[in-house]
């Protein structure tokens, strides 16, 4: 039986009057003990997400609705991206490193140590256009048991990174970050917005030629627990997860609007053949809302 809510969309500035979609947002999927990292492949027309403490990686079939178990153990994976070539970058919190699945199913290590040293444990990540993968490295899978194995940071710092897949090379492009959490970049990439969920808030960066990153200016404050995961859509707002729902920023920094969500939202994505799909991880469930706006479209 499918399994709907009355979605409700706050406005709080007429900017945000626009934005809609469907009046209930569909459960695709409870009974998990931490979802996050959602991640759509448009060509399989499906959504794998994480169960963190389940040490799962679950998929949800768009065609038949079914859900099913995509990985486990999964390495306690957090985040996940989709690369240009359509293969799953997966950050792994209890393998303390960001790993590739290939077309063919087998694992490639693509990171795991900086300085000769163990990662933290990498939480999300997400692709320039040249290849680069950007991931942010806080402690939360070696701060305990329950989302990886608990353990003392090698590093000693919670950083941001910059990996170059095709020679290995690691480089820390943020280290004065207390969590370091969800991460996007603008749509034309010389913008990139880092949350730090220690802090409550979501900075903003300029991306350099050199893939430097400048400024670091706070664009947004959290009053509703804290942020996690960030999307832009095609207009170049900004999109938060906090314990309420969703967050709505314009390019400006002002608060426009709300998606509530009955559970804490840890992340989501945007999906579907126009990118205008919804897809949320809140606490134990999957949600999704068709809306009327896209997110947005990055260069390749």
């Amino acid at each position: 039986m499918r399994d709907f809510i009355k979605a409700r969309f706050e406005v709080f500035d007429d900017r945000f009057r626009r934005y809609g979609g469907d009046g209930e947002l569909e459960r695709l999927h409870t009974g998990c003990r931490w979802t996050e990292g959602p991640a759509y492949f448009p060509a399989g027309r499906y959504l794998v997400f994480s169960d963190i403490p389940n040490d799962r990686v679950l998929r949800w079939d768009e065609t038949t609705g079914a859900v099913g178990v995509f990985r486990q153990p999964a390495g306690h994976a957090n985040g996940h991206t989709i690369d240009r070539q359509g293969r799953l970058v997966s950050c792994e919190h209890g393998g303390r490193r960001v790993t590739r699945t290939e077309h063919d199913g087998s694992v490639t290590a693509l990171a795991s140590a900086w300085d000769g040293k163990r990662l933290n444990s990498p939480n999300d990540i997400t692709e320039r256009a040249d290849g680069s993968l950007w991931f942010t490295d806080p402690s939360y899978g070696i701060d305990s048991d329950y989302e990886g194995h608990q353990a003392d940071s090698e590093i000693g710092a919670c950083n941001v990174y910059r990996l170059d897949p095709a020679t290995g090379a690691l480089h820390v492009v943020g280290d004065d970050f207390e969590r370091p959490n969800g991460l996007a970049f603008s749509a034309d990439e010389r913008q990139l917005y880092i949350s730090d969920s220690r802090r409550k808030h979501i900075r903003v960066f300029g991306v350099t030629g050199d893939s430097a990153l400048t400024g670091g200016k706070i664009f947004a404050t959290c009053e509703a627990g804290t942020f996690d995961g960030i999307r832009l859509d095609a207009s170049g707002r900004v999109w938060a997860a906090a314990a309420d729902g969703l967050h709505c920023f314009d390019p400006d920094g002002t608060l426009i609007g709300k998606l509530h969500v009955p559970e804490v939202v840890a992340n989501f994505t945007f999906g579907g053949a126009k990118r205008n799909h919804l897809f949320i991880c809140a606490s134990s469930s999957v949600y999704s809302v068709l809306v009327n706006f896209n997110g947005a479209r990055y260069p390749r």
